[in-house]
This record gives structure tokens, C-alpha cells and sequence, in this order.
């Protein structure tokens, strides 16, 4: 979707919102704000969190929701590397920078403003605290911001409801100590501060608060939920440049940074547990839908677990050998250059023979697996195929056994703890030959067209 077509339709989710709210607002300045959050959305490293995303997770049905959803991600440091400029109007009064760490000032450097001290009480955060990123940093920012922006024409009890949803979009949450959930945690904070700063909601509407918190929050993270396994991994491969920036240009990374990315992702997807993605709150979602949203993030991530082992242990076989003649080799001199239009030049992918004899799927989720890997993703990625045809060649040699058994290998040889001679070592023999002569088919090529442009007499004093 184009800048201006983003505009466009963010301008139509305000317009409609405040119109369902009865409220009156000069158009000027409802574009102003569509402009703010569109271009802090559309930054060079946005690939998930972009415009297209916040209209997702606003829904359309609700007008709270579509403005809490529309700025529950216009701050996000790690992708950004900073504030957006456009922001900082908005932030920099109440937030200072030491080294790369960003923190709430001090009580007394503090100035008086009701939006900050009403979002510091939601989000339970004090005075002089170092703001982190896994723990409500991007969140409680971007509600600051969006509690600045909107004070200008809504009540403090819209806002307090519109700043509990962006709460709620922090991710990951396990039960307090106390057994409380993070939807529990937040009603009765929503309680607290509704009284402090007499807000004057009703029970009623802190309830619903909640209900609509919780909406917003699971369609935040509603990938994970996906029906396709496929389409799960499409938003996954988007996330990973938002924090590797270096994937940007696919023929200029290393082999070693994008195993370091892979390897990022997949200790995350072992680290997730199905029960801390989605909220629940009072029977919101009902009970059938909540164990269908647990039951295919647990299957997607599955899925996923074995897909990005794989794909990790193939990068890591590449890596060992890109390191007997270097440490930082790009990965188009080992796989070469992704095909584009016009491009030539042999590919690894177009080298490795069919297998004899392969290995067959054990269950159901390594079918699954097999056919993602080799016949690829649903979407294209700008720096990565979508299928992965070395990956494959493994499977079928080895068999997801063996593949499992040589990840952990390769965690190893990650930490050091095993040389890259002695990694090599554990691969049968026919794989490790096989690719290592195909490699060098990839290079003897480049050899013959490198010196097909030298002139006819140099090519035979060459030769």
C-alpha cells in the first residue's frame, strides 16, 4: 500500500471513530494526526508493525479500539532505532536518554501534566525508572503519546480507556505470584486510577474496558492463530528484519548474520508457551474460542519450532565451511545472488541434485514441515527465498531425526564449545561431499565468467 493510500484510510479510521463518539473535530486536524502516525509507521525498517498492521488490530467495530490501535505501535525503539523525530515533541519533556537506555525523569524534573501522571498509574511505572523493551517501554510510550494527542478534544475517561487497551498490547505475560492474569492486573489498576483522577467511568464501562482490551490485545498477536502454519511464518520472516537490519539488502549480509537472526527467533519460539499470547477476561473470548486460539498457536508454533531448527542447522553447515576461508563471507558467495529479474549467475539451489532413496516424513507435523521447506512460504520476502532448497537436500538425506540431533550440535558450535572442522565431522559423509562439490561448481562458475571478460590473448596467458 502506498504513503498515500495509508493516509487515506488511517484518516478514514479517525473520522469514523470520533464520528461513532459524537464528537466534533476540525478535518485539519484529524489529518495532522493520520499524518503523525502514518509516516512513524512507514519508517525504512517497518516490515510487520506498518500501517496495515495497526488498521488490523483496531478492528472495525469499535471506535475505542480503532483509536488505541491506531497508536499502540508509533513508538517501537528496537525496530527504530530511536524516537521517531515527528514523537519526540510528545515524549522528550518526560524522558531522558543516558547511553542507549531511556528513562522517566525524575520527580523533581518532572513537569505537571495529568495525560503522564494517569498513564504512569496504568502502566504502574514510576518517576526516575529505566524504561526496557520486554517490559512495556514501547507500550507505555506510545500511550503517553497517544494521551498527549488526544487531550486536546477527548475526555480523560476516553483516554483512560484508550491508554488500558495500548496497556494490554504489552506481549508475554505470566500470572502475577498472586495468580492474577495480566487483564485481571489491569482492571483493577483501571479501578485505581478512574478514582484517583475521577474519571467517572462506571463498573460497567471498566468492564468493557477490559473486554476490549483483551480484543485488541489477541488480534495484536492473532498470527499466532493462524489457520496456515504458512501464513503464521509469512509474519514471522517479516519480523526479522524489523531487528536485523542488516537483512535489508539480501546480497550484502553474512552468512554468520543471518544464522544469528535465525538463531534469535528460534530460542524465542522455544521460549513461548501458548498460555502467556492470548488474554482472557470474564469469559471474553468464550471459552471454545480461547482453547481454539491456544490449540493452533501451539500447533503453529510447532510447526515453527521445527521449521527454523532446520533452517538454522542448514545455515550453520554453511557457516562452518564459509569459515575456511573467512569469518564475515556474505551469503551470496555461498548460495549466490537471489534471483531477480535480469539477474544471472549460477545459484547453490539450482546445483543440488535430486535425493535417491530420501528419507520420508515420520508424523504429520514433519509432512507439514518438509512441504514448507521445500515448496516454500506463502508470501515472497524481499530478502530471502521462500522455500529452502538446502534445507530440503538435509531432510531428505538425513531424515528430521538426525536434524534434531545435529541442531543442538549446532548450538554447540554457535558457543564455541565445538570447532567447525569437528562440526562437519558429524554430517554423513555423502551430504558434506556433495554440497562441498556442488560449492565449488558455484565458484568454478564464477571463475569461467569472471575470465570470459578478459581479452581472447589474456585469457591464454591466463591459462
Amino acid at each position: 500500500m502506498s504513503l498515500e493510500n495509508d493516509q487515506k484510510q488511517c484518516l478514514e479510521k479517525l473520522v469514523w471513530a470520533i464520528d461513532q463518539l459524537g464528537i466534533k473535530i476540525e478535518p485539519n486536524k484529524l489529518s495532522d494526526i493520520a499524518n503523525l502516525i502514518v509516516q512513524t509507521m512507514t519508517g525504512p525498517w517497518r516490515y510487520f508493525h506498518t500501517p496495515e498492521h495497526i488498521f488490523e488490530v483496531g478492528g472495525n467495530e469499535d471506535a475505542i479500539e480503532v483509536l488505541a490501535a491506531l497508536f499502540h505501535d508509533v513508538v517501537y525503539v528496537q525496530v527504530d532505532k530511536s524516537v521517531n523525530f515527528n514523537l519526540s515533541y510528545y515524549i522528550s519533556p518526560f524522558i531522558r536518554q543516558v547511553g542507549e537506555d531511556l528513562l522517566i525523569l525524575d520527580r523533581d524534573k518532572l513537569p505537571k501534566d495529568g495525560m503522564l501522571e494517569m498513564v504512569l498509574d496504568l502502566f504502574a511505572f514510576q518517576a526516575g525508572q529505566k524504561l526496557a523493551p520486554m517490559t512495556g517501554q514501547n507500550e507505555f510510550l506510545s500511550a503517553l503519546v497517544a494521551a498527549k494527542v488526544y487531550e486536546d478534544f477527548l475526555s480523560p475517561g476516553l483516554i483512560l480507556q484508550i491508554i488500558a487497551c495500548i496497556e494490554a498490547t504489552i506481549p508475554f505475560r505470566s500470572k502475577t505470584p498472586e495468580g492474577l492474569s495480566s487483564s485481571e492486573v489491569l482492571y483493577k489498576r483501571l479501578g485505581e486510577v478512574n478514582e484517583k483522577y475521577q474519571t467517572r467511568l462506571t463498573e460497567e464501562e471498566m468492564v468493557e474496558t477490559v473486554y476490549r482490551s483483551v480484543r485488541m490485545s489477541n488480534r495484536d498477536v492473532g498470527s499466532f492463530a493462524y489457520e496456515s502454519a504458512a501464513r503464521f511464518l509469512d509474519g514471522t520472516w517479516n519480523l526479522l528484519p524489523e531487528t536485523n537490519h542488516h537483512l535489508k539488502n539480501s546480497n550484502s549480509y553474512t552468512v554468520s548474520q543471518y544464522r544469528t537472526a535465525l538463531q534469535k527467533m528460534e530460542g524465542f519460539m522455544n521460549f513461548l508457551k501458548p498460555e502467556i499470547i492470548f488474554h482472557n477476561f470474564r469469559n471474553v473470548p468464550e471459552p471454545q474460542e480461547y482453547q481454539l486460539l491456544i490449540e493452533r498457536s501451539q500447533r503453529n508454533m510447532d510447526v515453527g519450532r521445527l521449521y527454523l531448527g532446520t533452517k538454522l542447522l542448514s545455515i550453520a553447515f554453511l557457516e562452518a565451511l564459509s569459515l575456511q576461508f573467512g569469518k564475515n563471507i556474505p551469503i551470496s558467495t555461498m548460495m549466490g545472488e537471489m534471483r531477480t529479474e535480469g539477474s544471472v549467475g549460477v545459484v547453490l539451489e539450482e546445483l543440488l541434485p535430486p535425493v535417491v532413496n530420501p528419507h520420508k516424513p515420520g508424523n504429520e507435523l514433519e509432512k507439514e514441515v518438509l512441504t514448507l521447506l521445500e515448496k516454500g512460504r506463502i508470501k515472497d520476502s524481499s530478502y530471502d527465498l521462500k522455500n529452502s532448497p538446502l534445507s530440503t537436500f538435509m531432510v531428505k538425506s538425513m531424515g528430521f531425526d538426525q536434524i534434531r540431533e545435529l541442531t543442538l550440535q549446532a548450538k554447540a558450535f554457535f558457543k564455541g564449545e565445538l570447532k567447525a572442522s569437528d562440526f562437519l565431522a558429524l554430517f554423513p559423509s555423502d551430504v558434506l561431499q556433495i554440497v562441498i562439490e556442488k560449492l565449488l561448481e558455484l565458484f568454478e562458475a564464477r571463475k569461467t565468467a569472471l575470465r570470459a571478460a578478459l581479452p581472447e590473448a589474456e585469457v591464454l596467458s591466463v591459462s
